[in-house]
């Protein structure tokens, strides 16, 4: 971790300050596009202004850093929250309703509740509080930066568990996403419980 936190990652959340919020929080997700597992949202309180060396955003970080930030992260927070949304609610409701439902789960752990969430990308819902989408958040605001890594670190522990029930598809290397050696084994193996039959239309139109 020998890159410093940027200095304007609170500028996001300073706006929200001076507005008279005062309890703020980061959300965001991990596994949108791949084609087995969960999705992974998680959301942070931060205290203000904590500097946390290296914070940014998780596709930018080691997976080292990341699993490091991880510990520096869940024992500074004010507080923070992780949740999932399965393969099956993934393939019940779409991949975007569940996130929301995975992101929904992860706010209500929150203890104190936050007065405003920011989250990244530019699509939410009403989960009950004052809400901010902010594109490429996760290299912009460090509350999302925080949860980013939460998220990332979390799903990817899971697809490594995952992997020691079904070794044969390569889920703690890739992590679920289409990789050459995921479609492969599909191929090979067909899909198991843990795959997400929505996604997998496309492949299987294309066999």
């Amino acid at each position: 971790m020998k890159t410093e936190q940027k200095p304007d990652l609170w500028l996001y959340e300073h706006a929200a300050f001076e507005e008279g919020y005062r309890l703020v929080c980061g959300v965001d997700e991990a596994g949108r596009g791949p084609l087995a597992g969960p999705v992974c949202a998680a959301a942070v309180i931060l205290p203000p202004d904590l500097v946390i060396e290296g914070l940014n955003d998780s596709k930018k970080l080691t997976d080292h850093t990341r699993r490091a930030l991880f510990d520096v992260i869940t024992q500074q927070a004010v507080s923070y929250g992780i949740a999932f949304a399965s393969e099956q609610e993934i393939d019940g409701i779409n991949i975007l309703q569940a996130t929301f439902l995975a992101m929904e789960r992860a706010l209500a752990q929150l203890d104190p509740q936050p007065e405003l969430a920011l989250i990244d990308g530019n699509r939410a819902k009403d989960f009950g509080l004052a809400v901010r989408t902010i594109v490429r958040g996760d290299s912009l605001s460090a509350s999302i930066a925080a949860a980013s890594i939460l998220a990332k670190v979390t799903r990817d522990r899971y697809m490594e568990e995952l992997d020691a029930q079904y070794p044969q598809y390569g889920f703690a290397v890739h992590k679920g996403y289409g990789t050459k050696r995921h479609y492969e084994a599909l191929a090979q193996y067909g899909p198991c419980p843990a795959h997400r039959a929505t996604f997998l239309r496309s492949f299987y139109e294309r066999a």
